[in-house]
């Protein structure tokens, strides 16, 4: 009798430009693990009905991205330390006993992609202050980065995530902007963008030529498009920059290790990501 395939997936909404089956599946299919990675596409009053019928439908585990990243948290039964420390889950685990276990392997994986890209940042800003610039903002601080500042169009959300990185990291001057120009980029070596502004064609870029002097980093965490405005501005004024495929991929990483219990052929995720935005 042929057992069924464990089935692992991506919540949020919308999603249908992921890319992460195509890793995960290409992962599975290279060490020969009979499981499957989808899409689980949710909307908000979807989600509490799903999370109740895991183990029916024989669902082992799952990341989580926009919008759900903080709202998770509520429907977890425990948490790794560094998801307490962040405030987000991006990865989950489904017990045998149908109790679910949250970590956060997005600030592993920006991590391991700055390392690739020789990227040490010491002053820092980021725009958007939801579930992925908190694992951001907790990678840097791990760093020992010496200033960051958060800008949110939500100042709520951004003085929140303030005052948890203050608590954690005494040392580190931290601040919240009004706006954009009080991001005070030319003075900072590493700018991420951690806001869903830019994935669709008709969005503005957050930025224009003046906000971007200096030798800032441009790191924009959207993969899909390749090229957002903002990147394209970045390469106009000669400014190394990056999307967030190789962050996109070290979380894969990270993620399938606590999926498999194995690490993953990490050039067949690599190759098998670039096929699909070549794809788009």
């Amino acid at each position: 009798m042929t057992l069924k395939p464990k089935l692992y997936g991506l919540v949020g909404f919308p999603i249908k430009h992921s890319l992460s089956p195509s890793m995960h599946n290409a992962a599975f299919s290279k060490l020969k693990i009979n499981a499957r990675y989808k899409l689980f596409e949710l909307k908000p009053n979807e989600l509490k009905g799903f999370l109740g019928n895991l183990r029916k439908r024989n669902i082992s585990g799952f990341n989580v991205t926009y919008p759900y990243k903080e709202e998770i948290l509520g429907y977890l039964n425990s948490q790794s330390l560094s998801v307490k420390q962040i405030g987000a889950v991006n990865t989950v685990i489904v017990e045998s006993n149908g109790e679910l276990k949250g970590f956060n392997t997005d600030y592993l994986g920006f991590s391991a992609h700055l390392k690739e890209l020789k990227v040490k940042p010491k002053k820092a800003a980021i725009i958007g202050s939801g579930g992925a610039s908190r694992a951001i903002s907790f990678a840097l601080a791990k760093m020992k980065i010496d200033e960051l500042c958060i800008y949110d169009i939500d100042k709520f959300k951004s003085i929140n995530l303030f005052k948890k990185l203050k608590s954690s990291f005494e040392k580190i001057k931290f601040s919240v902007a009004d706006s954009i120009e009080g991001l005070e980029i030319p003075k900072k070596d590493l700018l991420v963008n951690a806001s869903p502004v830019g994935m669709h064609d008709l969005d503005p870029c957050l930025l224009r030529s003046q906000d971007l002097a200096g030798g800032v980093f441009v790191y924009d965490l959207i993969y899909k498009p390749a090229e957002t405005k903002l990147i394209l501005l970045a390469k106009q004024l000669n400014l190394n920059c990056s999307n967030g495929l190789g962050m996109l991929l070290y979380q894969g990483v990270f993620a399938f290790r606590h999926f498999c219990k194995r690490m993953p052929p990490i050039e067949i995720m690599r190759e098998a990501l670039l096929k699909g935005v070549k794809k788009t």
